[in-house]
């Protein structure tokens, strides 16, 4: 009995579809560069606005106005200058103090990732390559620090160094260092006995050619997907011990600081706390979904899925 060509076409596997079936891969990969676009974009704006916004507005770190003290955002000061996030309790516009705690907060997380990678990469690196006596020292060193809470040792550290901006980055870069060491050393074993390796040591390779040209450039991937992580940590811990007034010096604005200052004030002028805290906040998830995107991009594994 004769079927309706519809049903036939429907019942038939070979015959070809009105619309293309769903390709889960090209999905993911548009939601990938969605995330590394837009996190990008973020971070990008806060650098922008922690390297001219100190310029444009001009801030005195010591200087008070108590006649402006407290006024809510969208102000307007009796000199005439918009106070858009508001004024704290010593008159000092909130909106300045972000945009050079932003310049001091960024430029910690940069020099201690910088500082906690060169560390961090050279001790996996032996550990991984060399073997033996020095990688049991360095992994064990390694298993003692990260029983300790990474804060918990920062604040001891910076207990016994005092507040400075220099302390708190050797504070957060000695908390930090575990994390890429141990990073390094797994990609280390998976790539010292590869192939292309192998065929460089055979040609004659000295050691420190091998680990230069070969292992390094082969995991700079992973590396760079851990210090995009930790970049938002380090911020983070940067903002914790300000706040603690463990961090900078009270002469050097830091988010923290500005968050420590505004706790007393929050039932009549929340805005001390709650603008820069949210500013933190969502420097710290943009951070974070950048060091995801890019985890995504570069691990074939999960890019084939």
């Amino acid at each position: 009995m004769d079927r309706p060509m519809d049903q036939v076409l429907a019942d038939d596997p070979i015959a070809p579809a009105d619309t293309p079936a769903p390709r889960p891969g090209k999905t993911r990969v548009k939601l990938g560069r969605l995330r590394i676009i837009v996190s990008l974009s973020v971070i990008g704006f806060y650098v922008l606005a922690a390297i001219v916004g100190p310029i444009l507005l001009k801030y005195d770190s010591v200087a008070t106005n108590l006649s402006a003290r407290l006024k809510p955002p969208g102000t307007t000061l009796p000199n005439g200058q918009l106070a858009l996030f508001g004024t704290d309790q010593v008159g000092q516009d909130v909106l300045a103090q972000m945009m050079q705690g932003a310049r001091v907060s960024i430029t910690v997380g940069v020099a201690t990732l910088v500082l906690a990678g060169v560390i961090g990469v050279a001790a996996g690196i032996a550990a991984g390559y060399f073997g033996g006596w020095l990688d049991m020292v360095l992994m064990r060193l390694a298993d003692v620090q990260l029983t300790f809470p990474s804060i918990l040792l920062a604040i001891l550290i910076a207990a016994i160094l005092g507040p400075s901006v220099v302390n708190v980055v050797i504070v957060l870069s000695i908390s930090n260092w575990v994390t890429f060491a141990r990073v390094t050393r797994s990609q280390v074993l998976g790539l010292k006995n590869r192939d292309f390796v192998d065929a460089t040591r055979t040609l004659g390779a000295r050691t420190w050619h091998l680990l230069t040209r070969s292992i390094l450039p082969s995991m700079i991937a992973p590396i760079l997907v851990v210090a995009t992580v930790e970049l938002g940590h380090v911020i983070l811990a940067e903002a914790s011990l300000s706040f603690l007034g463990l961090g900078t010096p009270a002469s050097t604005p830091s988010w923290g600081m500005t968050i420590a200052n505004g706790r007393d004030y929050l039932s009549n002028a929340w805005w001390i706390s709650t603008i820069p805290g949210i500013a933190l906040a969502v420097l710290v998830i943009s951070f974070g979904v950048l060091g995801d995107a890019l985890r995504d991009r570069f691990d074939p594994r999960l890019r084939s899925m």
